[in-house]
Order: structure tokens, then C-alpha cells, then sequence
């Protein structure tokens, strides 16, 4: 949606004065959801972050050289699965020479 041009005559206070007046506690009070004002339109849903794909995973809390950190995030999106990738490889190599 386009910004509406302010005419070069009008100053910006009274501009906004008239393009988005404040609303008054009754006005504010009398709100109510757009889904409910209009409930015959399909309005998107918020997004919430669906089920793992394979729920293995365990969040935590850990603390990590900044160096290490930055050289991840420096790939961009996906660092924290590259970062599990490398520690996987890392468990991996250590399990292979216990055996």
C-alpha cells in the first residue's frame, strides 16, 4: 500500500493530525479482532513453528568462543544445523576410535 502524498501547503503536524487521529478511550474500548468484524473472510493465520521433522533435538544453553560463533553465522542462514553438523562429525570420530 502506497503512503498517501502530503500537499506541500499542509504542515506535517496537521497532516497527521487528520490522517491518523488519536483514538479516545471509549474508541479504544470498543475494538474488537477483524476476524470477528469480519468473519466471512479467510484471514492468515499467524505463523507458529510446526513439529520437528524428527523430534530428537533438545534445546540448551551453551556457551561458545566468539570466534567459533562468528565463523558459523559468517554462512550465513542454517549455522546452528552446521555448527550440530561439525559436532556430530566431531562425536563420530571419538566413537570410531573407542571402538
Amino acid at each position: 500500500m502506497s503512503e498517501r502524498r502530503k500537499p506541500a501547503h499542509i504542515s506535517r503536524k496537521d497532516w497527521d493530525d487528520v490522517a491518523s487521529p488519536e483514538l479516545t478511550d471509549e474508541q479504544l474500548a470498543g475494538l474488537r479482532p477483524a476476524r470477528e468484524v469480519f468473519p466471512d473472510l479467510d484471514f492468515p493465520r499467524p505463523r507458529t513453528r510446526g513439529p520437528q521433522k524428527a523430534p530428537t533435538k533438545v534445546q540448551t544453553t551453551l556457551r561458545l568462543d566468539q570466534d567459533v560463533v562468528e565463523h558459523f553465522r559468517a554462512g550465513g542462514r542454517g549455522w546452528q544445523t552446521r555448527l550440530n553438523d561439525a559436532l556430530r562429525r566431531v562425536v563420530e570420530a571419538e566413537q570410531k576410535k573407542r571402538a
